[in-house]
């Protein structure tokens, strides 16, 4: 049975099918529970647009959390001041300025890429 592509990563050209979506997005909410996010709270997501951003996104919505989504390209003080607006206290994020801007707001809980995942590693796309 052919198995479902869901995402190419255009920078690099890897392909993410939808068993690995479920099983990275499982593993991801699980570790965002972990960190403390219930149902209800809003999750900052500042990450380019490829895999680690779809499934850090599934991930918030299975783990109840609302995605307060960031596009990494935006400016410090645009940044700035959309993490004040969105209250939240816990952001995935592995962009510098988002980090940066995230230090003078209510955000207490950063959380990379690989905090997402149980092993810090996913396996390779085909």
């Amino acid at each position: 049975m052919d198995e479902r592509i869901v995402m190419v990563d255009s920078g690099t050209g890897l392909k993410l099918t939808e068993e690995q979506l479920d099983e990275r997005s499982a593993v991801a909410a699980v570790q965002l529970r972990r960190r403390g996010v219930r149902a209800g709270d809003t999750v900052l997501i500042c990450l380019p647009v490829g895999p680690d951003l779809l499934v850090a996104t599934d991930a918030v919505i299975a783990a109840g959390g609302v995605v307060w989504p960031l596009p990494a390209d935006l400016d410090a003080a645009t940044l700035r001041d959309r993490i004040q607006e969105s209250g939240a206290r816990v952001m995935v994020s592995n962009v510098r300025q988002a980090l940066d801007a995230a230090d003078e707001s209510r955000v207490r809980i950063i959380m990379s890429v690989a905090d997402l995942s149980a092993s810090h590693s996913y396996p390779a796309g085909r």
